[in-house]
């Protein structure tokens, strides 16, 4: 153990918080749990070199982006040169690990969506939203939900019966989509994060991509304005009004700004309780109370 690897290690714990592990300085892409991720997750990576100048980059998979690291600053030219191309070398590596990974998810759920058989329209999950199953599939007790980039099926949302999500491991998300009902040039477009969300929009007749969550908002928007370049877009909003900063606002107000469309939000009716906060909430808060 080296002081470059515990200086290296510390680097990582003020981003990621208490690590249980030292890094492995060998200037090989190694993954690694980051707290507060589902247990069982290996979102981290981080690539260390020990050679000349300490060096080395770490990030997550989950939350892209990734930071840079070196144990003092270089010396002269050569020095610098060495670090630039280490930095260079561990965004190769990263970025083939990503394409890889997304490659063998996308491999995976094309198999699974193939064998799979139609969703039960009594699925718990289904039931509990009020939605119908529209072209979702079914894999033993889990519905799949199919995330498209480019026409292509390249990851799968797997909802069980109590409700819970999971993606297919390294799977893309970024820039995919669901869609519910074909989309075309001339008909508005309605972006919004979950599935059911996007049921409830789109059993009241509009066309509907869902990103799946606040984070790929824009991201999908973007996909499918360079694809769709003169189709209206609604990005359908969540309303997160008890949470700081209410990021479902604060994104699907980004996303629409970044795609020249328009935002719309659910109108809570007098006595609708603070909790809701999406289409599908107020749908099924509305037909509980006989407002439908």
């Amino acid at each position: 153990m080296t002081d470059a690897t515990i200086l290296f290690r510390e680097a990582l714990q003020s981003v990621y918080g208490p690590l249980d592990f030292l890094p492995v300085p060998d200037g090989q892409i190694h993954r690694f749990h980051v707290p507060g991720d589902k247990s069982g997750t290996l979102n981290g990576w981080h690539v260390l070199y020990l050679d000349g100048i300490a060096s080395g980059a770490f990030g997550s998979w989950k939350t892209g982006g990734s930071n840079t690291w070196s144990s003092r600053e270089p010396a002269d030219h050569r020095e610098a040169e060495q670090v630039r191309q280490r930095i260079e070398q561990a965004r190769r590596q990263r970025e083939a690990e990503q394409q890889r990974r997304q490659l063998n998810a996308a491999n995976i759920a094309q198999r699974w969506w193939r064998d799979a058989r139609r969703a039960d329209p009594d699925h718990p999950y289904l039931i509990a939203k009020g939605i119908r199953a529209h072209s979702l599939r079914q894999r033993n007790d889990e519905l799949l939900v199919p995330l498209y980039s480019s026409g292509v099926l390249v990851n799968l949302q797997r909802i069980a019966p109590d409700g819970s999500k999971r993606f297919l491991f390294g799977g893309r998300i970024k820039g995919a989509y669901s869609p519910l009902g074909r989309i075309t040039p001339d008909n508005p477009l309605c972006i919004c994060e979950g599935w059911a969300t996007g049921a409830t929009l789109h059993e009241s007749g509009y066309t509907v991509a869902c990103s799946m969550n606040a984070v790929n908002l824009k991201p999908a928007a973007l996909a499918l304005r360079a694809e769709y370049h003169t189709t209206e877009i609604i990005i359908a909003g969540d309303d997160d009004r008890l949470t700081d900063g209410n990021p479902g606002r604060t994104a699907a107000n980004a996303a629409a700004a970044a795609v020249g469309g328009q935002v719309a939000f659910p109108e809570w009716p007098e006595g609708a309780p603070d909790d809701l906060t999406d289409f599908n909430d107020l749908a099924s808060w509305k037909l509980s109370n006989g407002q439908a």
